[in-house]
Order: structure tokens, then sequence, then C-alpha cells
């Protein structure tokens, strides 16, 4: 079943000089359960896809749908609501709520999805500890290693349990030792059945994932499939 369509989708910015195309017409199914990574150089449209899909984008062409749901011509407020059912996002830069508690990052959003406060910060306290923080939950996010803030960035995307986590370079601010764990717990995250979609311009990176679709000037140029699991035989 597919989580995730676009077909023939357009964007072009206004720019100083002329006009850019950020996307010529791309259409890429995703698969419920997929971990799809999207790979191009710079200015490719990798990252513009991504966030049509999320909604924080419009097409001007085409049709975007996930979840069974035309995102596409969409208002603000329909498509805010959607994010919170359907869509979790990371960035690479954590986007983080700075005053607020490691808890309250994941409780809020859960409580902007439905929760009560006491459902909220208990479910929030099991993806702390599932994901190795659980000791961090009063501490603000300035007080935690760039790792650290990533996976409580990927927590906070889980916390209303989407159909899709979308993944802008997760791994591009971190280093080498803190990008391996963040890679090892979306991993986890598609094994338990998450459909993941993952921005990233690192072939290491991208060699976690099912697919590698590759895009250059607006346009998908090629997709590949892993041989199987980073790690099998």
């Amino acid at each position: 079943m597919t989580a995730l369509r676009a077909t023939g989708v357009r964007r072009t910015f206004a720019a100083e000089l002329a006009p850019v195309r950020a996307l010529r017409g791309v259409d890429l199914e995703v698969d419920h359960g997929e971990f799809v990574a999207l790979m191009g150089p710079s200015g490719c449209g990798k990252s513009t896809l991504l966030n049509i899909f999320a909604g924080l984008e419009t097409a001007d062409e085409g049709e975007v749908v996930v979840d069974d749901l035309v995102v596409s011509d969409r208002d603000e407020t329909w498509l805010a609501e959607f994010r919170r059912q359907h869509v979790g996002i990371v960035f690479q830069f954590f986007n983080l709520l700075e005053g607020v508690s490691a808890l309250d990052n994941i409780a809020l959003p859960g409580m902007l999805g439905g929760r009560s406060r006491s459902a909220a910060e208990s479910h929030a306290r099991d993806l702390l500890d599932l994901l190795g923080l659980g000791d961090r939950t009063e501490q603000l996010p300035a007080a935690l290693s760039g790792g650290q803030r990533q996976r409580l960035a990927i927590a906070r995307a889980l916390v209303n349990e989407p159909t899709v986590l979308l993944a802008d370079e997760p791994t591009g601010a971190l280093d080498t030792a803190a990008a391996a764990l963040v890679l090892e717990l979306l991993a986890s995250q598609h094994v338990a059945g998450q459909t993941i979609v993952m921005v990233t311009h690192d072939p290491g990176v991208a060699a976690a994932a099912d697919r590698t679709v590759h895009l250059l000037d607006g346009l998908v140029v090629d997709a590949e499939h892993a041989p199987g699991p980073v790690g099998a035989p």
C-alpha cells in the first residue's frame, strides 16, 4: 500500500535574477513501511519535495497524497491538523523549543494531538526512555549534546504516532558517533514498521534505507534498491 505519492509535482520560487524551478514534474511513490533516502546535489529539490509532503510548502502543479489524503490545495488550518495526525518531521538543526524541558518538548505536541496532559507526559517519558534520554527529562535543550538534541527531536516527531516520518538531513549537524546513533534509531523505527523518507547528501547515511531516490535539477533521475539490510551478508 502507498503511504506517499507525488504525481507531476512542480514548484518554482521567485528570485531576483530569474525564477528558480525547484521541482519540474516529480513522480514518486513510497510504500507503507518503506525507508527511502532522497539524494542529490544542493538545490536539486529534495528538501522542497520533503516540505511539500509535510504540507510546509505548496506545489504549483501536481497532486500530493499522504495516507490516502490529498494534501494539495489545502488551507493552513487543515494542513496544521494533518501534520499533527499524520506526519512527523525531523529537521537538521532540531527546531526544539529552547525555553522548555525535554519532557515538555515532546508532551506539548502530544497534547496538541489530542492527548490529556497526563497521557502526553506519560507517553513522552516512554519515548525518552526508549531513546536513552530518560534521565534528561527536566533539562533544557541547550544542556544536551547535538546527538541528544536530535534524538529528542525524533521523539517529538514520533509522539503522535505518524504515518510517515520525514527527516531532512537528520545527521548533517552531528559528529560521526552521534550520527551513527541517530541512524541506528531510525533503523530500529523502520524495523518496527515506520515509514521514513530521509533527505541526505551522504551515501553512507543513505545506505541505511531500503531505496535511494536521486534527484537532479528538480527531477527524479534514478531510484535504486539496497541489496539488503545494513550489515546483512
